[in-house]
């Protein structure tokens, strides 16, 4: 089930984050590990947060900003179900995504998000926070 998050689902959403992050994100440093996990409750209110339930349980989230989707992540013990996958056609048929930016080093992102139509148009040398992490810029 998709449903909108709450202010009080925020530290489920930084349990999912984290989970998601340590085992998809391996290229990053600590140190900027530390500094996302400090300042992404803070892009929390700059993008419509929508959540997917499994049994009651908060499994997987995304952030929606315009024709955008902002982020994306699932908890690692649900990788794999189809929920991003689910969660993406949600955004399209509701929101009309039509873009998202990822990482170039988080290869299993770039091929999730390829399977599912997405072409790379552009890409920038850093992240949004001017930090060595280069980002590919992908359309349907």
């Amino acid at each position: 089930m998709i449903r909108r998050i709450k202010v009080g689902d925020y530290p489920r959403l930084m349990q999912i984050w984290e989970s998601a992050v340590l085992n998809t994100h391996d290229f990053l440093k600590n140190e900027d590990f530390l500094y996302y996990k400090e300042h992404i409750p803070l892009y929390f209110e700059h993008v419509s947060l929508w959540g997917y339930e499994s049994k009651g349980v908060l499994v997987g989230f995304m952030g929606i900003a315009e024709d955008s989707l902002e982020m994306l992540f699932i908890d690692h013990e649900y990788r794999g179900e189809g929920i991003g996958k689910q969660m993406i056609a949600y955004a399209r048929d509701s929101f009309h995504i039509k873009r998202v930016d990822v990482n170039e080093q988080n290869w299993q992102a770039v091929g999730f998000y390829k399977h599912l139509g997405f072409k790379v148009i552009d890409r920038s040398e850093t992240d949004a926070q001017g930090k060595a992490y280069p980002v590919l810029h992908l359309e349907l």
